[in-house]
């Protein structure tokens, strides 16, 4: 069995930055083993697999250790191999996803996700995740959604965060995403996910489902300009559209090629 697949750094209008996500575009679904065998295999923070359906695409999303139930770059990165390899020729594309129907739409050269918000609420905050954050600074909140949502004061405080792995991967939640006010940017975040497969995530849409709404209410204001500040870095360009969010970004691919089954 020969397979397609395709590298594409999300969220980077270059090489070596971003998020690299594998994408496998399949006639019909593998077995589930199969696919999470060869998300881990490939070792990325996300492999996507898609099936055509009439005129929309069913896209699912592996980590290393487990299938997800939402991908903002993997998701970024399908659309990017559709249109410039599998010569898809509709300005959008409608994927049926486990979180429902997400739409990517071409605007200029950036790509623009349609994705759910999740807004942060208040939770208790578990009594060791500040220290396993290995944090010199104490939070000013912690809330949550699907991940932990752990804001500090200032960029600087985000960028010093050295998290105990080990210690991150007993929680309760999915992830744990941080935040902060940024210096060249409306907000930055980082993304820890070890649990998972993916001890710090490059560059996570996911995750601005919920920085979205938190930081549209807290700035007053609907469109931001995101920077994840991993070692890779990204960009991204959000809008809070109420109970919808737009994720938009750049998308490069890098490499092509086929695994042999």
């Amino acid at each position: 069995m020969r397979i397609p697949i395709f590298q594409v750094d999300a969220f980077s209008e270059r090489p070596f930055a971003g998020n690299p996500a594998a994408v496998c575009p399949l006639e019909s679904w593998l077995p589930d083993d199969v696919m999470q065998s060869i998300a881990a295999e490939n070792n990325l923070a996300e492999t996507a697999f898609f099936v055509q359906n009439g005129k929309s695409f069913h896209l699912r999303w592996f980590t290393p250790a487990v299938e997800v139930d939402l991908c903002g770059h993997a998701t970024l990165a399908s659309a990017c191999v559709l249109w410039e390899r599998l010569d898809f020729n509709r300005d959008t594309i409608d994927f049926d996803t486990k979180s429902g129907r997400l739409r990517v739409t071409r605007d200029g050269d950036l790509l623009a996700l349609d994705f759910p918000s999740r807004p942060p609420e208040p939770c208790e905050e578990p009594r060791e995740l500040a220290s396993a954050l290995g944090g010199a600074s104490v939070p000013s909140a912690v809330l949550a959604a699907r991940d932990y949502f752990v804001v500090y004061e200032s960029e600087q405080q985000v960028r010093a965060l050295r998290p105990d792995m080990a210690r991150l991967s007993l929680i309760d939640r999915f992830a744990v995403i941080v935040t902060a006010p940024g210096e060249r940017a409306d907000f930055v975040s980082r993304f820890f996910a070890p649990a998972k497969g993916v001890p710090e995530d490059p560059v996570t849409g996911s995750a601005h489902c919920t920085l979205i709404p938190y930081w549209s209410r807290r700035l007053g204001k609907t469109k931001l300009r995101a920077m994840q500040v991993s070692q890779r870095g990204g960009e991204l360009y959000c809008e809070d559209l109420g109970e919808r969010v737009r994720i938009a970004g750049h998308a490069r691919l890098f490499l092509e090629g086929v695994i042999i089954l």
